[in-house]
């Protein structure tokens, strides 16, 4: 946070009565893991850091992306470097007639300290639990820092500490089985727990898969499969600007036209999170409850849909998706699942989403890995590819029974340029039918 600070104090000395700055911060100090039979593959570490550079003048703006070096003398020619090339690049633009700026001189300090495991601990654990199973996955694990200054004398910082264990166990027919383990702490007995109930799911793909016809089934949806039906949902689903504008896919939800079940409660919990409680368009971020008891509430805004729909800007990221979702938990027991589900399907995760009615909400997508049929509240035989198409009105409103008690975090496995902050915390949700077409 120091040289971060200092840079920010450079650039006040160095711009101009007219100018206005947004600097941003990112960096990580990573641990990663790969293993592939169980057994460590590949193993080093990361360690960067950048700032994001925006220069305003006279309703112009433009953006620099500039990686740092660690030393502060080369970090301020860098900048100084970033600051002179952006003042040859504003006359050349036009004027934004959507740029809101913050002129609060906000504060925000979250420090998330809480000491990751050894990694000798973590392989051992992996070692033990996995013993006589192809383990496929990657651990990733470390301190994750965000920075926010602005000229107006806004300052926030954030750091927090956390780890994803991505993996999957696959049978010697090709078969799979996919979970995570992630957080802030590190609980052995736990995670020997979740690895345990994918050994138990991996010893059914040795028979022989069970045929199903296309029709409506009951079935389970676990929180992974949960997952990918709530993200696709957040593609412009509580974006203000995609409301506004009719594109969202929740459109009749806001509309008031339709409602989700009265379980169905989301929120946007910035608090607590690994995401940071500030925007990188210099706005703090606070907690907003994106759907209360099955009907739309809040939704996400950031500035530049502020200034073209006049709202109130609530911190929103760009794009206006979540960051920090949480869906209410039901009362479904997790050793109750199976007993309750009865006979239908037991679906472990889902890909290939996309929207096949986007008014409507409706979705079609594939089940992935392990899919099972339950019989009698029993696992009787892994059940092939099929196709689904149904809608969120019907998922999440009439059709859904209950949520599970247990939720699961879901921590973005995406490391594309940078670990990502994301989560999702979410329950399984029992599905009276589910239409699957093919």
């Amino acid at each position: 946070m120091n040289d971060f600070k200092a840079l920010v104090q450079w650039l006040k000395q160095a711009i101009t009565d007219k100018e206005q700055f947004h600097l941003g911060y990112a960096a990580e100090a990573s641990e990663f893991v790969r293993f592939n039979h169980a057994k460590v593959r590949q193993a080093g570490q990361v360690q960067q850091a950048s700032i994001n550079l925006k220069l305003i003048n006279g309703g112009r703006h433009a953006d620099l992306g500039i990686t740092l070096a660690g030393e502060p003398e080369l970090d301020r020619q860098r900048l100084a470097d970033g600051l002179r090339q952006l003042r040859e690049t504003l006359p050349l633009l036009p004027q934004d007639p959507y740029l809101l700026l913050n002129h609060n001189a906000w504060q925000s300090n979250n420090e998330q300290a809480r000491p990751l495991p050894e990694l000798a601990r973590v392989l051992e654990d992996i070692s033990q639990a996995a013993d006589g199973v192809d383990l496929v996955g990657i651990y990733a694990a470390g301190p994750i820092s965000r920075g926010f200054a602005s000229s107006d004398g806004a300052f926030g910082w954030h750091r927090a500490n956390s780890f994803n264990f991505d993996f999957s166990l696959f049978h010697a027919n090709g078969e799979a089985v996919k979970a995570s383990y992630a957080g802030h702490t590190w609980d052995s007995a736990e995670f020997i727990a979740r690895l345990q109930q994918a050994r138990e799911q991996l010893a059914f793909l040795d028979r022989p898969l069970h045929p199903l016809p296309p029709g409506q089934y009951r079935a389970y949806l676990a929180p992974a499969a949960l997952e990918e039906i709530i993200s696709i949902i957040t593609w412009g689903g509580f974006s203000a600007q995609a409301i506004a504008s009719k594109g969202s896919s929740l459109q009749r939800l806001y509309a008031g036209e339709q409602q989700l079940s009265p379980l169905v409660t989301v929120n946007e919990q910035v608090s607590g999170s690994l995401s940071q409680a500030f925007s990188t368009e210099g706005y703090p971020r606070s907690d907003v409850t994106l759907i209360n008891a099955g009907k739309a509430d809040g939704q996400l805004v950031n500035s530049r849909s502020a200034a073209e729909y006049g709202l109130s800007a609530n911190g929103a990221s760009r794009d206006e998706a979540p960051s920090a979702l949480q869906m209410a938990a039901g009362s479904l027991a997790q050793a109750d699942i199976l007993k309750q589900l009865g006979t239908g399907l037991y679906i472990s995760n889902l890909w290939y989403l996309n929207y096949s009615d986007l008014p409507a909400a409706r979705l079609t997508g594939m089940t992935r890995f392990a899919t099972f049929w339950v019989e009698d509240g029993e696992i009787k035989a892994p059940v092939s590819t099929m196709r689904f198409d149904d809608s969120v009105y019907h998922l999440l409103g009439s059709q859904l029974e209950a949520l599970t008690a247990e939720r699961e975090l879901l921590l973005s496995a995406s490391t594309y340029g940078q670990r990502n902050t994301s989560s999702n915390l979410l329950p399984g949700a029992l599905i009276k039918r589910l239409t699957l077409t093919l």
